[in-house]
């Protein structure tokens, strides 16, 4: 059975008011999960931030990348799959490229690393076009994973959970019918080490709250205080001290970008809050891309991230791609809210699929083509039926609910670099 939602300030109401059916599900999806409050979702924009650091080292960087060889390699593993193209061919061509970048905030990455991705995002990389494009995925999107299609309902953010990187990659490719060329693991705390290591960022906050990572409420212990219209902001630790703050260090970040329950805008409120840090971040770099090339922040950044890009495709990418940096383009598919026996889920209609279908194809330069399986992986219409899901033929008369969809000029950001490198 499935609870539809036919806006986001509809479920967002249900959240916070008590709708009982959505809470108890909801606590007993985080009972299961028994992890401490401070673990929070890794947010798209940390992966946008690092994925545009990644083009900045591989370029002007190279020489310095080189002398962090083993910070590369140590981050280095194998997906083990087939992949849909000849991706060293396309590197070697020149071509655009995708990675799928996932992130996590789960400890420290080792090759062993298993747990649930809280983001993920296609990045396609067009050199020919100048242009970089991030489409962003709901974590809650729902799927069928393939290879484990028995156990649907699930959500996207699973896929790497109950099998690899490669099972992400393939649920990916079959959901959109778009090639996956490589994968990148982010951990969350590369974005600490990415704010700390530019000495702050300053970001004037649009609302006054406070927040307390600790417990993603206004509690006392651990409490940032932000004004609106100011960048100064204070913090009161657990002994009661309170210090005042005109820039922001990585934890501040953290903290100015987690909040939603307090935000009239609810989950488009924290996004821009995301993307207002992640404007703060390019502004430093900018001003001195010098404090992220230097070897060892390459190193710290490396201990954060498993990827199946060697050594030698980020040099080749340091070399034919750094155009793609010039102009940056943010998306993000955007799904229908629905309360199933596994919990809140995006359920993503056909029109939407097709459309990020369309838009990735074309940043790759590649033909269009029809959208893959609705849900990635087979699944009958009773299956279907009896979770309360639409099938295709129903998905294709549904349209997103009107007021959950933020068009391209409030949700979508584009990033212009060549001031960056110089313009043309």
């Amino acid at each position: 059975m499935s609870k539809e939602y036919k806006s986001r300030s509809e479920r967002r109401n249900a959240e916070n008011t008590g709708d009982a059916t959505h809470n108890d599900a909801l606590a007993a999806a985080n009972a299961s999960n028994a992890k401490p409050k401070r673990k929070r979702k890794v947010w798209h924009w940390v992966l946008i931030v690092i994925a545009i650091l990644a083009l900045i080292v591989a370029g002007i960087g190279s020489v310095l990348y080189a002398k962090s060889k083993n910070a590369a390699d140590s981050s280095y593993k194998a997906s083990d799959m087939k992949k849909a193209r000849d991706v060293d061919q396309v590197l070697k061509d020149g071509k655009p490229f995708s990675i799928l970048l996932m992130g996590t905030d789960t400890g420290e990455l080792g090759r062993d690393y298993k747990g649930r991705t809280d983001s993920m995002m296609v990045v396609t990389i067009n050199p020919k076009d100048r242009k970089t494009t991030i489409m962003s995925i709901p974590r809650d999107t729902l799927v069928s994973i393939p290879g484990y299609e028995n156990q649907f309902p699930q959500k996207i953010n699973a896929a790497y959970e109950l099998g690899s990187s490669a099972t992400s990659i393939q649920t990916v490719q079959d959901w959109l019918n778009v090639p996956i060329d490589y994968y990148a693991l982010v951990n969350m705390g590369g974005l600490e080490k990415v704010v700390n290591q530019l000495d702050g960022i300053t970001v004037k906050s649009p609302l006054t709250f406070e927040f307390n990572p600790d417990t993603a409420h206004a509690d006392p212990g651990n409490l940032y205080s932000f004004k609106e219209g100011s960048s100064t902001f204070t913090h009161t630790g657990e002994d009661g001290k309170t210090e005042t703050f005109d820039k922001m260090d990585g934890k501040a970040a953290l903290a100015f970008s987690r909040m939603r329950y307090a935000d009239p805008k609810g989950d488009y409120g924290r996004q821009e809050r995301q993307r207002m840090v992640m404007e703060g971040i390019l502004d430093k770099i900018k001003k001195d891309p010098t404090r992220v090339l230097s070897s060892g922040f390459i190193e710290e950044v490396g201990k954060s991230t498993q990827t199946d890009l060697t050594f030698g495709n980020v040099m080749t990418i340091g070399r034919k791609y750094l155009p793609a940096a010039s102009e940056i383009k943010s998306d993000h598919i955007q799904g229908d809210g629905y309360m199933l026996d596994s919990g809140s889920t995006e359920v993503v209609y056909r029109d939407e699929q097709q459309r990020a279908t369309d838009v990735l194809r074309k940043s790759l330069g590649l033909d269009a083509k029809t959208a893959g399986n609705l849900y990635g992986g087979e699944v009958s219409d009773d299956v279907l039926a009896a979770n309360g899901v639409p099938n295709l033929a129903e998905s294709s008369e549904k349209q997103t609910s009107s007021d959950m969809i933020e068009q391209s000029d409030q949700g979508d950001e584009q990033e212009t670099t060549d001031d960056l490198y110089g313009g043309e």
